[in-house]
């Protein structure tokens, strides 16, 4: 049966790459062998779908469309194109900042937050959004393992290494993973200098856009402040950064119909909702579930763990770069769960600290979604939000960006971690 669902996946992965438009129906339809295979027992579906993380980007594109319909992101724009000497510098901005905002808030809200602006610069330039927002994608996904709140596996590694939000900055008299994750953000600046070298046209911002109402903006702001504030609560309900979007996003609704007395702005809000992005993550969230009930996940980590030895060196590479290969393809969050007690079991065995091998982890799990489209959540939005703007995503457009970015990154953060931590 193992050997089954890893073909199935497998498959599953080649037609996509093959047939990207129709990945939504081939995700499914993997999904739906598990479960008509016993694959991934029907019980087990409410766990296996990480509804907080579909309620989060449900809400916040809410949000967002009344952010969009406010012109903000246009003004940010203006600013933005002041600021730039030509196309080349606003995308490099752009990414800059949406990493700078992903380190404390989710990458998937990050993205949703900052592609309006990406968007509303790319259509005052009439130039095709497609890099801009990969570039923005793969920043946030590479700045959530920046600190203990800027994503799922960081938190994690938090709650189980009993660590709390400054030692991801300064640990036992160390420099943090932090400081790791932005050396590896800033070696990417020459990485995109190079990417978008032909981008040279000059630009400018002559008509100064008015915004039309502030509460979204005010809004998204204290969804930012709201998350930020939740992650320092100890055994709160794993749905609850979920309901904090999903709660703003309603009361976004009462204050333009308020304002507006028009149900008008509402309905396009609620049909801004991108059921395909969702249903594609839902699906996922099943298959992922799937191979870690088979038992993939648990082998591929104690393969990883075990190819190593007791020369830490080795062992450390192969856990941070055998990460990166792993969590191209997987969702992270099982594989980080499976990991981290067998980390602590092999530094017990060689009588060390884990530090080492946990910043590892963290670094080559959570930057290593960068390389496909699929890898991360953030990816699969961003994908979906130019597939909305009429712009079709390859596999091969993606890893143009993500895998230059993603070896850059792990490289920097693999080099400044061993040489700080060994």
């Amino acid at each position: 049966m193992k050997l089954l669902a890893l073909l199935i996946f497998v498959a599953m992965y080649v037609l996509m790459t093959i047939r990207m438009k129709q990945r939504v129906w081939i995700v499914l339809g993997a999904a739906l062998i598990y479960l008509l295979l016993g694959i991934l027992p029907l019980s087990s579906i409410p766990e296996a779908v990480n509804w907080n993380a579909l309620m989060m980007i449900a809400g916040t594109m809410v949000i967002v469309d009344y952010f969009i319909g406010s012109r903000m992101p246009n003004r940010i724009a203006d600013l933005l194109l002041d600021k730039s000497k030509n196309v080349m510098w606003v995308t490099i901005y752009m990414s800059l900042f949406a990493g700078a905002v992903s380190a404390f808030i989710d990458n998937v809200a990050t993205v949703l937050m900052v592609a309006p602006v990406g968007l509303a610069i790319c259509h005052k330039l009439k130039i095709s959004p497609v890099g801009m927002l990969l570039s923005i994608a793969v920043s946030s996904n590479l700045q959530g393992a920046a600190t203990l709140v800027g994503d799922t596996t960081s938190i994690m590694l938090g709650a189980y290494a009993h660590m709390d939000f400054l030692d991801f900055f300064w640990m036992n008299g160390r420099p943090g993973i932090f400081f790791a994750v932005e050396l590896g953000a800033l070696a990417t600046v020459p990485v995109m200098m190079i990417l978008f070298r032909k981008d040279r046209e000059p630009v400018e911002s002559r008509e100064k856009t008015k915004v039309t109402d502030y509460t979204p903006s005010v809004l998204l702001i204290a969804v930012v402040v709201a998350l930020i504030g939740a992650s320092f609560f100890k055994n709160k309900p794993d749905i609850t950064n979920g309901l904090i979007c999903c709660l703003t996003a309603v009361i976004a609704i009462i204050c333009d119909v308020l304002r507006t007395r028009s149900w008008a702005h509402t309905r396009h809000a609620l049909r801004s909702v991108d059921v395909e992005t969702l249903a594609l993550l839902f699906c996922l969230f099943l298959v992922i579930a799937g191979i870690t009930e088979a038992g993939v996940v648990d082998d591929a980590a104690s393969l990883i763990a075990s190819a190593g030895g007791s020369n830490l060196f080795l062992l450390y590479t192969i856990i941070v770069w055998g990460s990166v290969l792993f969590s191209a393809f997987i969702d992270n969050i099982p594989y980080v769960a499976t990991m981290l007690p067998i980390i602590t079991g092999i530094t017990g065995q060689l009588g060390i600290a884990p530090y080492l091998l946990y910043f590892g982890l963290l670094t080559g799990a959570t930057l290593g979604g960068n390389i496909t489209p699929v890898g991360a959540s953030a990816n699969i939005t961003a994908v979906g939000l130019l597939k909305r703007q009429g712009y079709e995503v390859s596999f091969r457009d993606f890893m143009r960006i993500g895998l230059p970015f993603t070896l850059t990154a792990v490289m920097v953060g693999y080099l400044f971690i061993w040489f700080v931590w060994k």
